[in-house]
């Protein structure tokens, strides 16, 4: 099982925020583009792929919205629009709920509001951690055991105040070159190589 987990400090977790931020300056697109790139292939989609999307800009609790992949029932289409929606339709879902409650959206698609730092330390549990980090080891020199979880953020960094409890986890720091990339492209980029290596 692989598992992708985005931290979008930027995105707006009521519906209506969210949906006006596409194409804005909080890039809501992008939390579709990662989906895409994670779950699907030419003509088909991935199994055993997990996505989380938490999305922090809030009044309340910040929103994580679980994607899995060999759940997923009717997308309404492989194109932008249609992941935006689902997105959108869970932060609808989430409307009154409170700290730390779960609730199910439709098959493969459940939220719930728990802090990024709460689900890091929950998935440690049972994944090797990952963060994408410039100043990390070569993924192409990374050796991958167990189930890998690859940390990203959108286009605000990780907060350094969240590294220390990243570190207590053994989270390892890997690096997918010199550029800053869009999450979805870093996405693409370890998908690819973890193919090549047959994991």
């Amino acid at each position: 099982m692989r598992a992708f987990v985005v931290r979008a400090r930027a995105a707006s977790t009521d519906k209506n925020t969210f949906l006006a931020s596409v194409g804005q300056e909080a890039h809501g697109e992008i939390l579709a583009h990662v989906l895409m790139n994670a779950i699907f292939t030419a003509q088909s989609h991935r199994d055993d792929i997990v996505v989380y999307l938490v999305m922090e800009a809030t009044n309340d609790y910040s929103r994580t919205i679980r994607f899995e992949s060999s759940l997923l029932r009717n997308i309404g289409g492989f194109h932008e629009q249609a992941l935006i929606e689902k997105i959108a339709n869970a932060l609808g879902a989430s409307v009154s709920m409170g700290k730390e409650e779960h609730r199910e959206v439709e098959s493969g698609i459940t939220v719930e509001t728990i802090s990024f730092e709460k689900l890091v330390k929950r998935l440690a549990e049972d994944y090797q951690l990952y963060l994408l980090d410039k100043k990390g080891t070569s993924f192409r020199e990374q050796e991958i055991t167990g189930n890998p979880c690859f940390l990203l953020t959108d286009h605000i960094p990780m907060p350094k105040k969240t590294l220390p409890t990243l570190k207590r986890l053994n989270t390892q720091h890997i690096s997918l070159g010199p550029k800053m990339l869009f999450a979805s492209q870093c996405v693409t980029l370890i998908q690819n190589e973890l193919d090549i290596r047959g994991y």
